[in-house]
Parts: structure tokens; sequence; C-alpha cells
């Protein structure tokens, strides 16, 4: 790990673009503008020619997503790309305001719209002042960051040349699709690897629900190894939710290879949580010990602090932890539809529900918003997506994220790629010997393609100048 974050630090710069603070009102900010920050290699670059591979950032610290992108440097090799990776407005080190920018009304500038713009404008600038401003432009992104660059594509055609969206659930965050599907389809990762293992974890949590319905609290303390005993059903919920979430990041995470992405993961994580959960007669204890994997990966905690571990939010799939889990759960409560449940028949998890009320209800007194749960469809197509073009959707059948993307083909420049033993945009990692062979093809073919686009936009610029 650490000789690729020196490699990484080495060949990326560091740099602050002067970003608009307001790109849609004139009078608000007057021509306000903060610091955005942006990783950025020439090392490959055929200066003035090669494309750009620009990376838009998701929700969180921009070097995390170059330290675990490593297909779009190896692609830029082949290819002779400038490569950026430039990071999200309030994430990381590209704060607006400050500390200050999440309050309210400072939170107010934080939306899909105003980041894409900040990246149609740094990209517009950039080629310039690098001389490079025939060099057709292609976008990556992983997860939300693979949703915003199809949004790329759809809103700045006349920017961005083609679109590599890997794991990007366009669908389900525009709510479009089934409120069970991401939930269920974490459960089908534990019960692929053994059915009893899925049948462990449903009997687990019964057993705590037994114990809560009885107040056993100092029982669930020493069971959960808690550093307080919980004493209300809040409490209970709060740890259902921890617990629930160390099976989501698991079945995201499910690499070959271990890996130092949203936290420390051993290789093929389900697996090894499936052995835990079937280690012994005491299915709390082997409970406990799988979430360890997740929250005490380094065997160095003597006990879980229920809420600095976890943070509920308005994501049920969790919003992380820091500054960062403040901006993702005002997105999420205000474009970002992260309306999903788990209910205890088609998954393994206790039942708990997370319907648009209960989004409105947290929304507005968490942030005094109320979320628009069509504005999405409206703004960024929902599935009505057949005229646009030179997108790849890729997805790994392990993601619970896949489900809610797109998952076939709908056109010829329109283009689902499925990666079988693939989990979450696994396509954008470097490559590693522990690939499976669907990986090693995919990325090959998503060369080829983006290789097709960028001469494709040569021609165009050529015929228009």
């Amino acid at each position: 790990m650490k000789n690729r974050i020196i490699t990484v630090i080495y060949i990326f710069k560091e740099k602050y673009f002067t970003q608009t603070m307001d790109h849609f009102n004139f009078n608000s900010m007057g021509n306000g503008t903060f610091s955005q920050r942006y990783l950025i290699t020439d090392e490959y670059w055929k200066k003035g020619y090669g494309p750009i591979f620009f990376y838009t950032g998701n929700e969180g610290n921009i070097l995390e997503f170059a330290l675990n992108s490593g297909f779009i440097t190896e692609l830029a090799a082949q290819q002779r790309a400038l490569v950026i990776f430039a990071e999200h407005r309030y994430y990381g080190k590209s704060l607006p305001f400050g500390k200050d920018s999440f309050n309210i009304p400072q939170i107010g500038l934080l939306t899909v719209e105003q980041a894409l713009a900040d990246y149609a404008v740094m990209i517009t600038e950039l080629k310039q002042q690098l001389a490079a401003t025939d060099c057709p432009v292609i976008v990556f992104g992983g997860s939300y960051g693979g949703m915003l660059s199809v949004y790329m594509r759809l809103k700045y055609p006349n920017i961005v040349a083609g679109a590599l969206a890997a794991s990007a659930p366009i669908l389900s965050t525009a709510g479009l699709g089934d409120s069970r599907q991401f939930f269920r389809d974490v459960t089908a990762d534990f019960e692929n690897v053994a059915p009893e293992c899925r049948d462990a974890v449903r009997g687990a949590f019964h057993q705590l629900k037994e114990l809560a319905e009885r107040e056993d609290y100092s029982c669930i303390q020493s069971e959960f190894s808690l550093c307080k005993p919980p004493s209300s059903a809040q409490d209970i919920h709060q740890l259902n939710g921890l617990l629930r979430n160390a099976f989501t990041l698991m079945a995201m995470l499910d690499y070959p290879y271990s890996t130092h992405f949203m936290g420390n993961m051993p290789a093929n994580p389900v697996k090894v949580a499936c052995e835990t959960m079937l280690s012994g007669s005491d299915l709390l204890t082997n409970l406990r010990n799988t979430a360890g994997i997740v929250y005490n990966s380094t065997g160095l905690l003597t006990c879980f602090d229920l809420y600095n571990l976890y943070l509920e939010c308005a994501d049920p799939t969790g919003c992380g932890l820091g500054f960062d889990s403040l901006a993702w759960d005002y997105q999420a409560c205000t474009e970002i539809d992260l309306c999903y449940e788990s209910n205890n028949v088609t998954d393994m998890f206790p039942p708990m529900p997370f319907t648009e009320k209960d989004r409105e209800l947290y929304c507005s007194k968490r942030w005094a918003v109320v979320p628009r749960p069509d504005w999405l469809k409206i703004q960024f197509w929902g599935d009505a997506l057949s005229t646009a073009s030179n997108i790849i959707f890729s997805n790994g059948d392990l993601d619970p994220w896949a489900n809610g993307g797109v998952r076939k083909s709908l056109s010829s420049s329109l283009i689902a790629i499925n990666i079988s033993g693939g989990a979450h945009h696994l396509d954008l990692r470097g490559s590693n010997d522990a690939d499976p062979v669907s990986v090693v093809r995919a990325r090959k073919t998503e060369a080829d393609l983006i290789a097709q686009w960028v001469k494709m936009e040569r021609t165009r610029l050529r015929q228009s100048s």
C-alpha cells in the first residue's frame, strides 16, 4: 500500500483550480470563488495531442479515488493521455466555505448540477492553459462518480466525447426500481457462498432481537463488546444499522485481494465473513467477530463505540464518517434518492424501513430541506437514455449496486458490460494477478471503445475546424 501511495503521489501533482462558487445565480455570491483540488499527471501524455482522461470525483477525498483507480493510468500509458482526478465540491480539501461549508445556508451550493458545472469549467480552462483545446476528453467515474460521468456526457456532450460509468446506480438513485433490491442483493452474495451463512446471520439477528425484547442490555453489551451498555430501542436500532452496514461494505468490496479503500478489507471478505459466521455455535459471538472484519481490522479496538463507528443518515447503505458524511447526507436529502429497506423476508437483516416519508421527516429536521424524489429523473433522463451515446455502463455481479444501474446495452454506443465475479467498480482498479478473466476482458473492451471514441472525436473536431 505504501508503495502505491508513493507512486500515486510521485506521478500526480496536487493543484488547485479557482472555481466559481455559484454557477447559476449571479447575485448570491457575486463572482465568489473557492479553491478546488485536482490531481494531474502528464507522465504519459503526448502533449497537445493525446486524449484527456478526467475522473469525475465523488463523495470523498480525491486521493482515495486516485489510489484505487489504477486502470485509468494504465490506460493513459497505452493511449498517451493526460490524466486529471478532480475533487467534488464539499469533499476532501475542496470546501467552498472551509469549516462553515456544512452550515445552513452555505451547504445549499452542494448540488449535482454545481458539481458538473465545476467539471465542465475546469476541463475547458485547463485545456486552454495546457494548449490542449483539440484533445478529446473521456470522463471516468465509479459509483456516484460514475453517475456524474454519465451526466457529464448527457449535459456537456460539447465538452465530453464519452464516459466510462463503473457501478453507477443511475436508476435506483432516481427512484426507479425496487426499494428491497439493495439488501436482497447484499444477502445473495453471502447466500451464494453458503445458504447456511445467510441462515446464521439471520439467526444471530433474531437472537439479538430476543435479547432486546427482554431488555437484557448487559448481555448485549458483553456479546458485542460495546463500550457502553445500550439503554433504549434507539440504541438497538443503531446497533442493527452498524451490523448491517458491515455486511454491506463486505459485499461492495468483495475483491479477490486485500484492499485499503473505504477501510481495510481482507481478500474475498464475503467468504471470510461466512467462515467467521459458521466458526462455532455461538451466533452472537460470530456476528460480533464478523462485524470486526470491518470495524476492527487492526485488532486494536477493545470495544465498539456504537455512535462513533457508524452514522445513521439519509443513506441506509452508509454515509461514512467525518465531514464527507455530512456532505453525502445532504445530497441524499436533496437529489440522490436512497430509500432502500431491509425487511427480513427478501433479505437476512432486521426489518428497517426507510420510506420517502421517513426521508422527508429526517431531512426537514436535519437540514431544513424537503427532498424532490422526481428531480433526477427529470434532470438526468432516468431510464429514457436512448438518445444519448458513447457511454459504457459496467457492473460486477457481486456488487449490490449493480441492479440499480443499466445492465443491458441500449444501443450500439450505450454499452452495458457485466463482470462475472466483480465487486464495486473492480474494472477501475489497477490490474492484479488475482483478477478474474471477466474483468481483464471488460477492461480490454473498455479500452477499445475509448480508443474508438477518441478517434471519432478527432474526426469531428477536424471537420468542424
